[in-house]
């Protein structure tokens, strides 16, 4: 089997394009939650903190110094992006909470029992009926 049709075989298999999917709508689903974080939730916390923009929150290690930019800790970034990591990983255990829900319930629904065959229906009443 040629290399080729060896990948086309593994890449059109249902998981492999099920997880692309998820990919993709995984990157645009973070980009909405940065934007959210940066954009709407963010805004209204600097501002009852004084009016701090968490964009520009460092520590300044080395000072600039003509062509060479300062070297800073940009702790306010790393705030924004842990808030962005809570709140996808928070969406994400809701989506996998409801499907093991939704798995839990179609494992719960017992299944009916196969009726008996014409055969034991007939045997069953032989039994009955010696019995009486």
């Amino acid at each position: 089997m040629s290399m080729m049709s060896e990948f086309k075989k593994f890449a059109m298999r249902g998981n492999v394009v099920d997880m692309a999917v998820g990919i993709v709508i995984g990157g645009a689903f973070g980009k909405i939650v940065s934007s959210f974080v940066n954009d709407v939730l963010m805004p209204p916390i600097g501002m009852l903190m004084g009016g701090v923009d968490f964009k520009d929150l460092a520590i300044v290690l080395k000072e600039a110094v003509g062509e060479t930019a300062a070297v800073t800790v940009n702790y306010g970034m790393f705030i924004q992006t842990v808030l962005d990591f809570l709140i996808i990983a928070f969406a994400i255990f809701m989506v996998i909470k409801a499907m093991n829900n939704l798995k839990k319930k179609e494992e719960a629904a017992p299944a009916e029992p196969p009726k008996p065959s014409a055969e034991e229906v007939l045997l069953t009443e032989i039994r009955d009926a010696l019995k009486k």
